[in-house]
């Protein structure tokens, strides 16, 4: 009774809040058309700044940071406040980032004086009205994208622009089409994006709303790339939209490996089997229409038991790639990176970083903290270790949840946490 009771709250609040969400979205049409066509919008916002010298501040670097534990050499501070931060993307030709949420705003923060520090935190591109705005990527050449739960928006200038609240943004896809109405969801919303430097095109990741999708969905899913990756170009003109890859449940970090442009991608596996399985998975993808897992597996070889006694159809059978790593259960491994930055000791370069938020279900909890993950001369992962910890305390409680990490201009590596609403920066020196 308990949990049906739980269920229908969610779905209620789930609701209320969708609607919310849509209704505010839908009424920024005329205000995308004169941005994308380098007009004024008339509004008067300039946009939220954040304090960077705050109660808040002194209390993480009080409270927070004296207790991660990182290996010898390494040091980890405070970069910037930034409420709700979740994934980040570096700006190329300044000590900037910009940082997104899952609610309606991003932030861009900007070390001003080159202390590697964020100077001041403001909300970019005030007037676009974002409907969780959760992926973001530079390509090489310095055009931004953000991907929200039903839209992806092209910032052309976004480095330039990114004080104004009128900033130049052209949608690649339209508000409502980036899956079909009907699919949208509250849950499993988070997208993230890459630029493929090979095809130069966007990939981006499309999580599936259930916990295991049920069987009347996997046609449409399959289709629309619903619980998996889709590639499209990444200017306006023709999209030639494509799925590149099926069988994943909930992706919310990918990366390409600079060694050999492979993708790799984390995924989130299925709740309510045991806190101790299934794993969580580290992927890599050896070729484009690779199928991996669900619903048929819950996370590794281990079987949903919505799908238990059900056969798994010839034709994802021979598509099916195993995990290259299997993280603990219920971890929520979520933003990663491969390093390539000059920092870090020889050991790390190369090597993928990734984020595992915590669990949000699990009786002994776990997670909260950033790992390392080894590959090895043929581009495989060889084994993964803790690199940060200590964002779980002895009594259970989350102090931090780890959600991205990217590398800095710099060669350190910034860590976003949505739980306290910052951003991170872990330095090394000999």
């Amino acid at each position: 009774m308990r949990k049906n009771a739980l269920t229908f709250l969610s779905v209620l609040f789930g609701f209320l809040f969708l609607t919310a969400q849509n209704a505010g979205a839908a009424g920024d049409a005329d205000v995308i058309k004169k941005l994308s066509s380098f007009k004024s919008t008339g509004l008067s916002t300039g946009g939220e700044k954040i304090p960077q010298k705050s109660e808040l501040a002194d209390n993480i670097k009080k409270n927070i940071l004296p207790l991660i534990k990182l290996p010898p050499g390494f040091k980890i501070e405070l970069f910037a406040v930034a409420p709700d931060a979740r994934a980040m993307a570096v700006m190329r030709n300044e000590n900037g980032v910009i940082i997104t949420t899952r609610k309606t705003k991003v932030w861009h923060a900007l070390d001003r004086d080159m202390d590697n520090v964020a100077d001041t935190v403001e909300q970019f591109a005030a007037t676009v009205n974002f409907d969780i705005p959760h992926g973001a990527c530079f390509s090489e050449d310095g055009h931004l994208y953000i991907i929200e739960r039903n839209r992806v928006i092209w910032f052309p200038a976004a480095e330039y622009f990114k004080e104004s609240p009128d900033t130049v943004a052209i949608p690649i896809i339209e508000q409502g089409d980036l899956i079909p109405k009907d699919e949208e969801s509250y849950n499993h919303t988070a997208r993230m994006c890459r630029v493929n430097k090979a095809d130069n095109k966007l990939y981006v990741s499309l999580g599936q709303p259930f916990n295991v999708s049920p069987p009347e969905k996997q046609e449409i899913y399959n289709k629309v790339g619903i619980g998996g990756m889709i590639r499209f170009n990444r200017f306006p003109g023709k999209l030639d939209r494509e799925v590149v890859a099926t069988g994943i449940r909930n992706s919310v970090g990918h990366d390409f490996n600079p060694k050999d442009n492979s993708l790799w991608f984390t995924d989130n596996q299925v709740d309510g089997m045991g806190d101790e399985t299934p794993p969580g998975e580290l992927n890599k993808m050896p070729k484009m229409g690779m199928w991996y897992g669900h619903p048929y597996y819950g996370g590794g070889d281990v079987r949903t038991d919505d799908y238990k006694g059900k056969e798994i159809p010839k034709d994802l059978a021979d598509r099916y790639v195993k995990p290259q790593i299997e993280m603990i259960a219920h971890a929520a491994d979520l933003g990663m990176s491969f390093y390539n930055g000059k920092m870090f000791p020889d050991k790390y370069k190369g090597a993928i970083f990734s984020a595992q938020h915590g669990s949000w279900n699990a009786v002994k909890p776990r997670g909260a903290r950033v790992m390392v993950t080894y590959l090895d001369a043929k581009g495989n992962a060889t084994k993964t270790e803790p690199f940060m910890e200590g964002c779980l305390r002895d009594t259970g409680v989350y102090a931090c949840r780890p959600i991205d990490v990217q590398v800095y201009n710099d060669g350190s590596l910034l860590v976003s946490d949505d739980k306290v609403g910052a951003v991170y920066r872990i330095s090394y020196k000999k």
